[in-house]
């Protein structure tokens, strides 16, 4: 076979079993893009990905009417769609990507539909409610060797990069201990928690059995559920920890090399009404030590609802007037670093760390760039699933522990079992009729 023959029929041979992209990667072609969720962390996806060059918003998909009127102003060629089986199997020929930004138990749906059909993916973090979830998105990634990415937008900051450089690198020695505070309004809570068994009207344009997707039907309640409520309801979300615990663990997983903990609990629990988690929390993880932490073991405390280290355990850096609402500290064998919510790291003492201790030259990362160019290059993002997994099955094991409040919960990560056969019975959650998808429920 002759060399231009065999380049041809290669190519021939990629279009067809390779991932999308090898087809509209061309230097002067777009990539194509679909969009599972147009409003809010799914709207901002949508567009800070379209703000990319080399991108190209072909198809929308919502199930609220609104925000599909407020996308189509920006997208109006784009195609519409409410549901989006429908768009993944009917269309799935008019893009090669797509970002799914929807409430947290339809994610696993969407992504690995989309995965089995060879889509690169971005969606946004909790990767999904359950771990069982987690593990299955991920083995379909790696299965379909497409470029994926998890909304996890603050490892992609030069303070996110600079947290894992100094922990990786000893600057504080190796770690003893950590703690995470998280104290920002919840926003998100709903102005009804009463679960009402008659139902209010639905909004029209508003597509509420799309919406409840997976989970058994309700009745539809006013300012309880949608547009943004959804997070505090153990059926739709995964609550504060849940939610910020990804962005808060992210540098500590990634540089003390963690996996899931080994045992987790819950020391405080703030007011909890039926179906919801609870407003405030303490937890307390204990993950497996390493050549990075000092110890056979490493404690990490997460604290939220107005809960946070006892005024004046923790010296605040000179150039801070006012305590954080939210941040964290790493306790080192030589140091300490403290670390304010999305702002700089801080040595600890200041007096023993100068300029030159911290890492320099670190260059700006766009998060949602960086999985198109990645796409267009063939490597991997920043925030691939394989470590989008392991980060929310980390945080996740720490929400398990809310039904057992005070006692030690187990943590088999070779089983996916606690040992408690009451939470155990439910790791796995089934999908309701007409909405099952094979391996996942």
């Amino acid at each position: 076979m002759n060399r231009r023959r065999f380049l041809a029929q290669s190519t021939a041979a990629s279009l067809l079993g390779f991932p999308a992209i090898t087809r509209s990667a061309a230097p002067n072609s777009l990539l194509q893009v679909a969009c599972v969720g147009v409003a809010r962390m799914g709207g901002n996806t949508m567009r800070s990905v379209a703000s990319h060059p080399k991108v190209k918003i072909v198809a929308l998909c919502d199930v609220d009417a609104r925000h599909m009127a407020l996308a189509t102003k920006d997208f109006p060629d784009a195609s519409r769609h409410t549901d989006w089986r429908d768009l993944l199997a009917k269309h799935a020929d008019q893009f090669d990507a797509i970002t799914v930004g929807i409430p947290d138990h339809m994610h696993a749906s969407v992504a690995v539909t989309a995965l089995r059909q060879k889509k690169h993916v971005y969606l946004q973090k909790p990767m999904a409610p359950t771990v069982h979830e987690c593990r299955v998105i991920a083995a379909e990634a790696a299965k379909a060797g497409v470029i994926t990415q998890l909304g996890n937008q603050g490892r992609s900051t030069i303070e996110g990069r600079m947290m894992v450089q100094l922990l990786r690198s000893g600057a504080i020695g190796k770690v003893k201990e950590i703690v995470f505070w998280e104290n920002k309004k919840l926003n998100w809570w709903p102005k009804n928690t009463t679960l009402r068994p008659q139902a209010d009207a639905i909004p029209e344009g508003f597509d509420w059995d799309h919406w409840q997707g997976v989970r058994d039907p309700r009745p539809y309640l006013d300012d309880t559920y949608h547009p943004q409520t959804w997070r505090a309801w153990r059926d739709f979300g995964v609550g504060e920890l849940g939610d910020m615990g990804c962005h808060h663990f992210d540098s500590t997983v990634d540089g003390l090399k963690l996996s899931p903990p080994r045992r987790v609990r819950q020391t405080f629990t703030g007011g909890i009404s039926p179906g919801m988690w609870a407003d405030a929390r303490e937890v307390e993880y204990e993950f497996a030590g390493n050549e990075l932490t000092s110890g056979d073991s490493l404690t990490l405390r997460w604290l939220d609802g107005l809960h946070e280290p006892k005024e004046g355990s923790i010296a605040l850096p000179k150039a801070l007037k006012k305590w954080p609402q939210s941040g964290g500290l790493w306790v080192g064998e030589k140091g300490s670093i403290f670390k304010p919510y999305g702002l700089r790291p801080y040595l600890m003492p200041e007096e023993n760390f100068p300029a030159s201790a911290y890492p320099a030259g670190i260059p700006k990362q766009d998060h949602y760039h960086d999985w198109v160019d990645g796409i267009l290059e063939n490597r991997p993002s920043c925030d691939p699933f394989s470590h989008g997994a392991n980060l929310t099955e980390t945080v996740l094991i720490g929400t398990l522990a809310e039904q057992t409040p005070g006692e030690w919960l187990n943590w088999d990560k070779q089983t996916m079992k606690t040992g408690n056969a009451a939470i155990d019975a439910n790791l796995v959650r089934p999908y309701r009729e007409g909405w099952k998808i094979e391996g996942l429920g």
